[in-house]
Formats: structure tokens, C-alpha cells, sequence
């Protein structure tokens, strides 16, 4: 089988300047929840490839992915530019550990998420899989702007289908809100306000803990998860956090 599958462009939608979601119908290999597919373009006679998250549930098209604009990227420059009946290359296996099926059981599962990165959870809480497994689930998705909280509707959807069950913290660095939380994660779980919001605690004995995003808030946010006495989670020595950088 070929590396490569060709996909059509059947949408893309521009939520900011610098933000956008491509749909593409491909046919690629059954992938999980959670991981990643290389996409490439032909870029000056080379083909051009990085890896993006899937956004859409498994056994779902169009394939979802949510990318940022880098200023001057080689591959994203590019990307922006796609319309619908355009073809783009798209690998044919979907890969990453980043998925529920690594992450030992517990009673709550946390999902923190900064920019794109909230992409992979995502496809999670459209699966069956953190419901049936976990008492509570809680997105924390933080951005700069209030523009930067994307998926507003798909999670609205999601808080609709599992009422309870549940919960959604959005968090704001350079704008206040009426709904969103002010400052960075890391803080937010050092001064107690993210527990608070969420009505439960983060501890080794109760929580699964996952991160995504940008490194340094994935350092900071684990580093201050390891002195409340939780520790990485690695398939031969179970821990509560589950890390991945999104750059």
C-alpha cells in the first residue's frame, strides 16, 4: 500500500487571522482517538509534510484538522490557500499514544489543552470511550483571545449529551470574559481556582491527567502536577499524566 492517499478538500473554515480547520475525504487506515496523520503538499517539485491531530471521531469523514498559520511555514503558507476540490496528500496510517486505550483507569479524566492542541480531545469526547470509562471528564482549553476559542458548537454539543457528566473550563491570557477564567493553567491549579470551578480535585488517587499544546505550559502544568504528588504516565510505570507537545 502506498504511503500517500490523495484527498479532496471538501471545506475550510477560517475562525481567525491566524486560525483555520481543513476538511478532507480520504480513505485512510481505522486510526484511535487522540492521534495524528501527516498531510503534504508539493511545494516547489518536493513534497512538503507535517503531522496534524485529528479532530473528527474514528470511522468519520470528513477528516478534521485544525492547524495554525505559522508566519512564513513552509507547509501552512500553502495550506491557507486550499479550496474545496483541491487535492492534498494525506498519509495513509493515522499514528501517536496519546489515546484513551494508554490511560490507566481512574475516576476523573483532565483534559488541558492549550491553542490547537485541544483538537485530539476533541475527537475523545466524541467517542463512547471517556463516558463509559470515567465519572467526570473536564475540557480546560486555554487561549490569548476570546476570538482563539474555537469549537464553541461541538462543545456545547457535547455538554448537551452528557449533562453531568461533563464540564467545561475555558481560560483567557490577554482578555477577560464573563464565562472564561483568567490567567494560565499552571497558576489556575497552583491558587486553587481550577479545582474550585470544576467542583472536584486533582489528586494521584482520583485523577488521569492529560495534556496537549504548547511545551511550555505542558513543562509548567506537569512540573506543578508532580509536586501535588502525581507522575508521567509511561506504559511500563502507570502515573497519572499523559503529555504531548504540540510543537
Amino acid at each position: 500500500m502506498s504511503a500517500w492517499n490523495v484527498g479532496k478538500v471538501v471545506e475550510h473554515k477560517q475562525w481567525n487571522n491566524t486560525l483555520y480547520s481543513l476538511y478532507v475525504e480520504s480513505d485512510i487506515e481505522p486510526f484511535e482517538a487522540g492521534q495524528f496523520v501527516k498531510i503534504a503538499l508539493e511545494i516547489n517539485g518536493e513534497l512538503v509534510g507535517r503531522p496534524y491531530s485529528l479532530v473528527n471521531p474514528p470511522d468519520s469523514q470528513p477528516l478534521e484538522l485544525f492547524y495554525i498559520e505559522v508566519p512564513n511555514g513552509l507547509l501552512t503558507s500553502h495550506l491557507v490557500n486550499l479550496k474545496p476540490g483541491d487535492n492534498i496528500q494525506i498519509a495513509t496510517r493515522a499514528h501517536g499514544f496519546m489515546i484513551l486505550d494508554e490511560v490507566p483507569q481512574a475516576k476523573h479524566l483532565w483534559l488541558m489543552a492549550t491553542g490547537t492542541g485541544v483538537g485530539p480531545f476533541l475527537s475523545m469526547l466524541m467517542t463512547d470511550k471517556p463516558w463509559q470509562r470515567f465519572e467526570r471528564a473536564i475540557l480546560v482549553y486555554a487561549v490569548r483571545t476570546l476570538s482563539d476559542l474555537c469549537y464553541q458548537e461541538r462543545i456545547t454539543q457535547i455538554l448537551a449529551m452528557h449533562p453531568g457528566q461533563f464540564s467545561y473550563i475555558p481560560f483567557l491570557s490577554r482578555e477577560s470574559s464573563d464565562f472564561a477564567m483568567t490567567g494560565r493553567i499552571p497558576q489556575a491549579i497552583i491558587d486553587g481556582r481550577l479545582e474550585a470551578r470544576a467542583g472536584i480535585g486533582i489528586s494521584a488517587e482520583d485523577s488521569q491527567v492529560m495534556l496537549c499544546g504548547n511545551p511550555q505550559m505542558v513543562k509548567e502544568t506537569n512540573n506543578t502536577l508532580t509536586e501535588r504528588g502525581l507522575k508521567k504516565h509511561r506504559r511500563f510505570e502507570p502515573g497519572q499524566i499523559t503529555v504531548e507537545n504540540y510543537w
